[in-house]
């Protein structure tokens, strides 16, 4: 309420030039009066709030855009790491452009590109499609990608798990061993303390990447020199367009 009515007494002295509080004046007579102010004219309080509100927005989206401007910056240091980490699944392996996503297989938004995501990879075998496991949405989320990384050490179908856990709604601790199962993974493999410590492993040099690329939530693309946030397929798209331009 204090800072309600710190907002309301800024806009009562700079607009009115009335009720500036004395110095060891009454403050308690002066907040009441502040009070009658904004009760009496809400909509000053509203457009203060609206304001700064604008203010906070403004000021995030140019932290944005420069976090993104300095990632792009790194993309040539990072190449190797992004594109060729040996411990990732890679499909397509042989294709001419490299796509990498960065995903939780509990994120809406990475459940809703997801199919076209797929689609894609067996429908364009020119496209070199890296998957990074981006666990963000807790325990459950880390459970499913440690099967899907099980799934790769074990030589299983890692399209056909990823397509199945952005599918399963709700994906489940429970529903993650059955799909995996399904699979062809090793359960208990995948569980053994060798295999969790190179799991966290893996997934701690993730989540550094992807904060080094400014990729703060998921989904999130890497292409060529371009990084997309969100479920942008149709820049994805363009950008997939774009590079197969110029792969010669």
């Amino acid at each position: 309420m204090r800072r309600l009515l710190v907002i309301g007494a800024a806009f009562i002295g700079l607009g009115l030039g009335a009720c500036q509080p004395a110095v060891g004046g009454d403050d308690a007579a002066f907040d009441a009066k502040v009070k009658q102010y904004l009760m009496t004219h809400p909509e000053v309080l509203r457009a203060a709030l609206d304001n700064m509100q604008a203010k906070e927005d403004a000021a995030a989206t140019a932290a944005e855009t420069a976090a993104l401007a300095k990632a792009r910056t790194l993309l040539p240091t990072l190449r190797s790491a992004i594109e060729r980490d040996p411990r990732d699944f890679v499909a397509n392996p042989d294709g001419k452009v490299t796509v990498t996503e960065f995903y939780d297989y509990r994120c809406p938004h990475c459940i809703n590109i997801a199919p076209k995501v797929v689609a894609l990879i067996r429908g364009h075998p020119e496209v070199r499609f890296v998957f990074k496991e981006m666990p963000i949405f807790g325990a459950t989320s880390e459970h499913a990608a440690r099967a899907a990384l099980a799934a790769r050490q074990q030589g299983k179908d890692y399209v056909g798990l990823y397509d199945a856990f952005m599918a399963a709604h709700p994906l489940t601790d429970d529903e993650i061993d059955r799909i995996a199962a399904a699979k062809g993974v090793d359960i208990a493999a995948m569980n053994a303390p060798a295999t969790r410590k190179g799991d966290d492993a893996q997934l701690d040099d993730i989540a550094k990447l992807a904060a080094k690329l400014a990729i703060d939530g998921t989904p999130g693309f890497v292409v060529g020199d371009d990084i997309i946030e969100g479920e942008d397929y149709d820049r994805l798209s363009a950008d997939i367009a774009k590079a197969q331009g110029g792969a010669g």
